[in-house]
């Protein structure tokens, strides 16, 4: 029920545009440093992991292609969103846990301010669009580190490595990465949302929403990512 008012709200208005564009700013702004870093080690750490198991066989020119569908189509999108998680479900559940136990949520009530929308259905939203761009950027710095660590054995240029790395990429590499994305963001905003809006009384409840968003948004992303695999397996036979 939750959810349908969330989506309910998001199709009617009044439409919050400040609220989302001050959302998507923090969620994107503060989450950005992390998503880099994590894309930079991710693409690094696993391109020196590949490169002697295709040394042995004689196919080392193969490690951009492999690292980039490996990176775009799986590790990308679950690793960025299991940070996102991590940083913006518990953020939030902390954040309308807190409004929770303060009484602001039913002061808005009163007041004649609907919570659903200004609070939650903003915030879900920002999360359903931010989710996505940060996955792209995460594919694009791991492509890089992915590159640093080529160079650190051989010399390849950008042109070379890029060439090598999109050739290997097809439409069915992308398209369902970019969807499953949209979903984590959504859902991790939502069940940030759900678990702070419903915080019980006291200040330990706070606490308690804000790890149970987490915990319960990483294993939906899971969930998520079997459907989405499952699903991408019966229309392009991967």
């Amino acid at each position: 029920m939750f959810t349908v008012n969330v989506v309910r709200q998001l199709f009617s208005g009044p439409f919050e545009h400040k609220e989302l564009i001050k959302q998507g700013y923090q969620i994107g702004n503060k989450t950005l440093p992390l998503i880099a870093i994590t894309g930079f080690i991710m693409g690094l750490v696993l391109s020196l992991q590949s490169r002697p198991v295709l040394v042995d066989f004689g196919a080392q020119s193969l490690l951009p292609g492999m690292i980039a569908v490996s990176i775009i189509r799986e590790i990308g999108p679950v690793i960025t969103a299991l940070l996102c998680a991590g940083k913006i479900s518990s953020g939030i559940g902390a954040e309308l846990g807190a409004m929770k136990v303060t009484e602001q949520l039913d002061a808005m009530e009163v007041s004649g301010t609907k919570p659903l929308n200004f609070v939650v259905a903003s915030r879900v939203l920002a999360t359903t669009l931010l989710v996505p761009i940060l996955v792209f950027f995460a594919d694009a710095v791991g492509l890089l580190g992915s590159f640093v660590a080529v160079n650190m054995h051989e010399s390849m240029s950008v042109r070379l490595f890029i060439s090598q790395a999109f050739n290997s990429l097809s439409f069915s590499d992308v398209v369902p990465a970019t969807v499953k994305s949209v979903f984590f963001g959504f859902f991790i905003g939502l069940i940030g949302a759900y678990k702070g809006y419903h915080t019980d009384k006291g200040t330990e409840s706070v606490g308690i929403s804000a790890n149970s968003a987490v915990v319960t948004a990483s294993l939906v992303i899971f969930i998520i990512d079997l459907i989405a695999v499952q699903v991408s397996d019966i229309i392009y036979g991967f």
